[in-house]
């Protein structure tokens, strides 16, 4: 049951932004029963901020806090899971998600125990790999499960409960659904949890308010550091491998500090994703909404990006900005400077850059006045820089000053464990983009496709995944009962197709000539044995080189 919407506050009151002395306004967002526990923690708060709830959620959600920021001020959202997650990539307000500790997952589990021995857990985008080894300890029997939208929830759920689950443990959409599928439903929210978003709410929303009058004050272009906003963090790092577990891990310590990070990799491998997860782990990032500036300095002429990057004074030159302009430094103020392609940076503008890093100040462009910038520097590159050093195309200490932390983005073909996992997560999104439901089989479907896609080479890494999970999205999304097999991606996608019979084919059980069907049959060995090459080897008859061979040729 919808609940109504709170009324509308008009300006004047505590909302309205010219009146910065009045209490941070903070809004709280939510559908489920999480509604009932914001409510009550909602009164502990009153005496030092204004919160107000809205009961929707999603686009919906969206849509309504835009439109009354039109005319109101709000400090800080909160929200939590999917719903959280939707609302920080879509609103320029500070939004914080609420999120259940480590202990809460545990106290939800023991009281799913008294219930069943069969319980399901159910978080969005990631699960916890740490519970493996918890279950394991205390022999509880626990299958977990991620979802990407309402119907991917409901079908995991389902799938679940088919497998002999009684009781699910989740957020609120979670336990609606699954009380919905006639389960037993564990809320795991506690009211620790909800009283530290709001604790970090309120003092977000101090942060802003402090930062909106100090902008005013010594006008500083904050809607520009405002509206730019690192929008991805660790989970949207797709991946199981011990790679993607160590740049993990990367991450997490460099965050840890304020030196300058260099990223290498090959295009589509994610570099600019990493460099935001490194800001928003960073304790500053957390404390408040610090800006995440990004520019590509391959893609901007010399003159403007001179400018874009410095910043010009008023009568700088023909067509300068009355008033004169702040660049992406001052813009990035306290927060984090991303210089993709730094590798195609001009020579002179590389002295440029090497002085602001050391002096931590800034001169405009046709201007003398020093203005100091407290910004950390990520750079990326998918050049050789040492190579560019010694032909004297980049300056030696300008790459020393870069790379004081490194990390190296491996490409998809060095981490294959990783592709159907993050094939299957591109292509739940893309179809929930289109209104679609997932196919219950998916996953068994895309490990049937394992081999076809695996013996690609992926030379546009997680981009190129993405793009062709967007094209197969389109199809399964017109044909519903449509099943995902090699057949169809090459249909689809013949740059998939086998070009060539490879000798190791033409032995054993397989057919002897390259077709879609050759995919196919070592697919369907392979996901009758669950992936199992050493099973799938041992039933075809050949040796597990063999039939890796055979992978790799197709």
């Amino acid at each position: 049951m919808q609940h109504p919407l709170p009324p509308r506050r008009k300006l004047g009151d505590a909302h309205d932004p010219a009146n910065a002395s009045q209490k941070p306004v903070i809004w709280t967002v939510s559908v489920s029963r999480l509604s009932d526990l914001f409510r009550d923690i909602t009164l502990e708060y009153d005496d030092r901020a204004s919160i107000e709830p809205i009961h929707l959620g999603f686009d919906e959600a969206a849509r309504y806090i835009r439109e009354r920021m039109e005319t109101e001020r709000c400090d800080a959202v909160i929200a939590a899971g999917s719903n959280g997650a939707y609302l920080k990539s879509r609103l320029s307000v500070p939004v914080v998600i609420a999120k259940a500790s480590g202990f809460d997952v545990l106290q939800a589990l023991a009281r799913a125990r008294q219930i069943t021995p069969d319980i399901g857990i159910i978080t969005y985008q990631s699960t916890m790999p740490v519970l493996k080894e918890f279950q394991n300890a205390f022999g509880f029997n626990i299958q977990q499960r991620d979802y990407a939208t309402e119907e991917d929830a409901r079908a995991q759920i389902n799938e679940l409960k088919a497998s002999g689950v009684k009781a699910i443990v989740g957020a609120g959409l979670i336990t609606d659904l699954a009380e919905e599928a006639g389960l037993a439903a564990v809320f795991v929210y506690s009211a620790t949890s909800i009283r530290q978003a709001f604790d970090d709410a309120l003092e977000i929303a101090l942060l802003t308010q402090l930062e909106s009058s100090r902008s005013q004050g010594h006008g500083r272009n904050a809607p520009v550091a405002d509206t730019l906003r690192a929008k991805h963090g660790l989970n949207d790092l797709r991946g199981d491998s011990p790679m993607m577990e160590t740049l993990r891990q990367s991450i997490v310590l460099y965050a840890k500090s304020q030196a300058t990070v260099l990223i290498q990799g090959e295009t589509g491998t994610g570099k600019e994703l990493v460099a935001q997860a490194i800001h928003r782990e960073n304790p500053r990032a957390l404390a408040g909404n610090k800006p995440f500036v990004a520019v590509n300095c391959g893609a901007i002429a010399e003159s403007l990006l001179e400018s874009e990057l410095f910043g010009y004074e008023e009568g700088a030159f023909t067509g300068s900005r009355r008033g004169g302009h702040a660049g992406l430094f001052e813009a990035a103020h306290r927060g984090t400077l991303f210089l993709d392609e730094i590798g195609e940076m001009p020579l002179p503008l590389q002295t440029r850059l090497l002085r602001v890093l050391e002096e931590r100040e800034v001169v405009r462009v046709g201007g003398t006045r020093p203005i100091p910038v407290d910004v950390r520097i990520i750079s990326a590159t998918h050049c050789d820089l040492e190579q560019r050093v010694r032909e004297g195309r980049f300056r030696a200490d300008l790459f020393y000053r870069l790379a004081v932390l490194r990390l190296t983005l491996a490409p998809l073909r060095e981490r294959p464990e990783d592709l159907i996992v993050l094939a299957e997560w591109c292509l739940k999104k893309a179809l929930a983009a289109l209104g679609a439901r997932p196919h219950p089989n998916l996953h068994a479907e895309l490990i049937a496709c394992a081999p076809l896609l695996g013996a690609y080479a992926w030379p546009g890494n997680a981009r190129e995944v993405r793009n062709l999970m967007e094209r197969l999205a389109l199809f399964l999304a017109a044909e519903p009962l449509q099943a995902l097999s090699p057949a169809f991606i090459i249909s689809v996608a013949p740059e998939f197709a086998p070009r060539a019979l490879s000798p190791a084919l033409a032995s054993g059980p397989i057919a002897s000539s390259a077709t879609p069907e050759d995919a196919e049959s070592i697919a369907q060995v392979l996901a009758r044995f669950n992936g199992n090459r050493e099973a799938a080897a041992k039933y075809l008859g050949i040796s597990r080189t063999t039939l890796w061979r055979k992978i790799k040729s197709l």
